[in-house]
């Protein structure tokens, strides 16, 4: 017969994947602006941030009374990662580790504490974090895709001194529960299944202990002198701590495969794709697969050396719960797929390269095959062979000449322009319009589908076709993605930072524009998931794509420095 029981809150860690770009902050000068975030967002929590009405109180309570530390935890020192989406660098794999408390000098208010309120605090943070971080995507990449893992811990219960056998835990199992999946609704009308699924995973070998591991969350229980000899010297380095830092694998492995797909992606882009870059890009995110798989043959070699069966027996859940093997094997898949296009890719760049080499030598081939050159080179012999006082010789000897030069530097200069052209074909040509709605001070900015950059704002604009004018790609761009006829007021100017663009060499344009007289409707189209006129004075708290915000600043629409420009 199911009874009830409540576990008595002590502590808890939370666990925030990361990465870091070492050169741009100091890892402890990092940590603590992220602590400060935290605890200025705690301190201003009130009654309207609960999501139960009920709970309002207690919540404005709790974040009262908490303590909260964070420090930076190193898992992988030197991993030298770039963003795809953004271009942003990064060198060190590891993760934000806060210790928090509630009530630390008030075991009596402790007891009040239940599941249902821990899980609200982090909701709150990430929430904050998901505002705040923009401000530091040159310091630091954190998941913020993920909930913030919370390892809660208990040293008390009431009914006391529970012997957890596997009855036990049949007896309690509603309230066990509750604590073993933070991340959840906890409604009496539940059923019985949803509670035999949550408490099939203990790890613990103790009958005086509870440890359960879940994707979001963990959950520990030690009788209250188990907690004080045993917590910090073995159960967060074997159980705590693994959960950290697999999870910061999968967020590793999650970011490597966006890679991956936004590098897909790009191999099917207008234009001719810089296939050197491409490949830098893919043999650097190899390199980053090499050093995660040293990572993880590591806790592997525990798995076949170390006798110390709980440790294994966790390792072994948190691969199974992580579901790490299967992560890993569509990665796998997704390198082979960007090898074999690249293979492709190459083939068929060489051979277009050849063909229009071929195109050249084809002539000069002509020239000397047909014997063309040959007799001219006869003539002026005869030329020379004539007196030399005879005028119509000189003057025969001069013309020849004349003409074996003109033809063999035409044929040369048209070989060497192809071959220029070869080369030039790297580059890819782009257009960017600025539209002013000058009567309202704003102008059009577009959010981009696809990557880079996605969902970052940015210009309307796009590549150049072959054969088609500046004025007449901009204008189409335009049209396509905001579903606007644009006139062209100047151009403000052509950008060839060869850092500009995270695809490769891709130069571009940019016009000053403004909106044909008449009706229209402004809206997202092809590759803009929408598309918004923006306050000009908001440009300098927005975050743009490429090097857009330069683009404005030459078109004289950002006269300052923006917090983006700062931080």
């Amino acid at each position: 017969m199911e009874k009830n029981l409540d576990f008595f809150y002590n502590e808890e860690f939370w666990f925030i994947s990361a990465f870091i770009n070492s050169n741009k902050c100091d890892r402890d000068e990092i940590a603590e602006r992220i602590e400060k975030i935290v605890k200025e967002r705690v301190s201003k929590i009130s009654e309207k941030d609960a999501y139960l009405k009920q709970l309002a109180n207690n919540l404005v309570d709790m974040a009262q009374n908490v303590s909260i530390v964070c420090n930076w935890v190193d898992y992988i020192s030197i991993f030298p990662y770039y963003k795809e989406n953004t271009d942003k660098f990064y060198d060190v794999l590891g993760y934000f580790e806060f210790q928090i408390e509630y009530y630390n000098d008030n075991p009596e208010k402790k007891k009040t504490i239940k599941p249902i309120l821990i899980q609200q605090i982090p909701h709150i943070i990430l929430r904050e974090l998901k505002d705040k971080a923009q401000f530091m995507t040159e310091e630091v990449l954190i998941d913020l895709e993920s909930p913030i893992y919370i390892f809660a811990t208990s040293n008390k219960t009431d009914p006391p001194k529970i012997k957890w056998d596997q009855e036990a835990i049949e007896t309690y199992k509603k309230d066990l529960s509750y604590w073993t999946v933070l991340y959840s609704g906890q409604w009496e009308d539940y059923s019985p299944s949803l509670y035999e699924n949550r408490i099939q995973n203990n790890l613990s070998n103790r009958l005086s202990e509870l440890h359960f591991i879940n994707r979001n969350s963990g959950f520990v229980y030690m009788a209250e002198d188990n907690y004080k000899n045993f917590f910090e010297p073995y159960m967060k380095p074997y159980v705590v701590t693994p959960a950290a830092q697999i999870r910061t694998i999968i967020f590793c492995l999650r970011e490597i495969n966006s890679s991956l797909d936004i590098l897909f992606l790009n191999t099917y882009s207008e234009g001719r794709i810089d296939t050197e870059k491409l490949e830098e890009k893919i043999n650097n995110l190899r390199f980053l697969r090499g050093i995660l798989q040293n990572a993880l043959s590591i806790i592997y070699n525990e798995l076949d050396y170390n006798r110390r069966q709980h440790y294994t027996s966790v390792l072994t859940h948190l691969i199974d719960k992580f579901e790490l093997d299967s992560i890993k094997g569509r990665m796998n898949q997704k390198f082979d797929l960007l090898y074999n296009t690249m293979n492709e890719i190459h083939q068929k760049r060489v051979q277009e390269d050849q063909e229009e080499t071929e195109k050249a030598l084809n002539i000069l081939n002509f020239l000397l095959g047909a014997g063309i050159l040959a007799d001219l080179v006869e003539l002026a012999m005869i030329a020379l062979s004539l007196n030399a006082e005879d005028f119509q010789a000189i003057f025969l000897n001069s013309v020849v000449a004349i003409i074996i030069s003109s033809i063999l530097i035409m044929a040369v200069i048209y070989y060497t322009f192809v071959k220029f052209k070869v080369k030039r074909g790297a580059i890819k040509y782009t257009v960017d319009a600025v539209i002013l709605n000058e009567e309202e001070d704003k102008i059009i900015l577009v959010k981009r589908r696809f990557p880079p950059f996605q969902n970052h704002y940015a210009l309307p604009g796009g590549y150049v076709q072959k054969k088609e004018s500046l004025e007449h790609a901009v204008k189409r761009e335009v049209k396509e993605e905001t579903n606007l006829d644009v006139s062209i007021i100047k151009k403000i100017g052509y950008y060839d930072d060869p850092d500009r663009d995270p695809r490769g060499k891709v130069h571009s344009t940019a016009f000053l524009c403004k909106i044909k007289d008449g009706d229209y409707q402004l809206k997202g189209k092809t590759d803009a998931l929408s598309a918004e006129f923006i306050p000009t004075e908001e440009l300098v708290k927005i975050p743009l794509a490429f090097d857009h915000r330069e683009i404005l600043k030459d078109a004289d629409l950002i006269e300052k420095d923006s917090i983006f420009d700062i931080f």
